[in-house]
């Protein structure tokens, strides 16, 4: 069981608690926010649910409390409003994870860190700058969540329960990202087989569009911010994904958005591929066999968050 500090008592801060508190992923949890009666608020009522799960240590705090601690998550910043794109948000929000970086890292400095903020490959970018921690514990949350969004998405389509369906999004957490559609496939049939492969005796298998379906994984977020304000639920069970990798005796495969070096011939950016997830944080990038669309597709997503982070400053 681990010590996990969660930077941010918002929404997505305080929700990812939750969810490891359910979960059992962790003994003891520090909640930390410029807003401390906010984390105070939302550890105590966290912690008064803890008679009906697993036995749990969670308080409000500051950073020297986040001693010891083994998986740091990162969710502070300001939130994306509608119709905001991540990377509008993202000097305002380096400047945020820069204060936070030079403070907790003083104090955990052995830890794995999960950054969430948005834009989140930016963000990744920017604390491996800024913090001087190795780079194999740094972890963005990335597409974690956008290949949950287009799982689900698929599964709904074809009327199959979502652990059939084994397919990944890369590059950017937002506009840029894209559907590794080699590599998609139901129960070990290639996607684009997936219809001619069923017999199903209550309705017929539906013809798939790949844009329709890129275009709900890209929009869903946005969608969900326009209905009830920000999205939470999702993206907070998607990095309780990640801290559960972190916590196995083998190696898991995840799409999260780490340092690349000339992988793909892509160099110096923060963006998601397939890599591997195990107790030491990432333990490996794993070149899967892309086609030369999706890799022209990835390079452009690097160039597009490479421009980004070209505009702002790190100084």
């Amino acid at each position: 069981m681990k010590k996990i500090t969660i930077i941010g008592a918002g929404s997505v801060g305080s929700t990812i608690a939750y969810t490891l508190a359910l979960q059992g992923q962790a003994s003891e949890i520090l909640m930390i926010d410029i807003n401390n009666a906010k984390a105070e608020g939302e550890a105590m009522d966290i912690g008064q649910g803890s008679p009906y799960f697993a036995p749990l240590k969670i308080a409000a705090g500051d950073y020297p409390d986040a001693v010891d601690s083994n998986v740091v998550i990162i969710t502070s910043g300001i939130p994306r409003k509608a119709g905001q794109s991540r990377l509008e948000l993202a000097q305002t929000n380096v400047n945020v994870m820069k204060d936070i970086a030079s403070k907790i890292t003083k104090y955990a400095p052995n830890a794995i860190y999960i950054i969430v903020s948005n834009p989140v490959d930016v963000m990744t970018y920017a604390f491996h700058k800024f913090s001087g921690i190795p780079e194999n514990r740094i972890i963005g949350s990335g597409t974690t969540l956008d290949t949950a969004r287009l799982r689900a998405r698929l599964a709904e389509i074809y009327e199959v329960a979502q652990k059939n369906v084994h397919a990944y999004v890369f590059g950017e957490h937002g506009d840029s990202s894209f559907v590794t559609w080699s590599l998609a496939n139901i129960s070990q049939i290639p996607i684009d087989e997936y219809r001619d492969s069923v017999i199903n005796y209550n309705h017929d298998c539906p013809v798939l569009d790949k844009a329709d379906v890129e275009d709900f994984m890209r929009k869903s977020g946005g969608r969900v911010i326009e209905r009830k304000g920000a999205t939470f639920y999702a993206v907070s069970v998607s990095v309780c994904e990640i801290v559960k990798a972190l916590d196995k005796s083998i190696d898991s495969n995840l799409c999260v958005s780490t340092m690349m070096h000339g992988e793909y011939g892509i160099d110096d950016v923060c963006l998601s591929t397939l890599v591997s997830v195990g107790r030491e944080g990432i333990t490996g990038q794993i070149l899967v066999p892309l086609s030369a669309e999706e890799k022209e597709l990835l390079k452009k997503s690097a160039d597009s968050l490479k421009a980004v982070i070209s505009s702002i400053s790190l100084d």
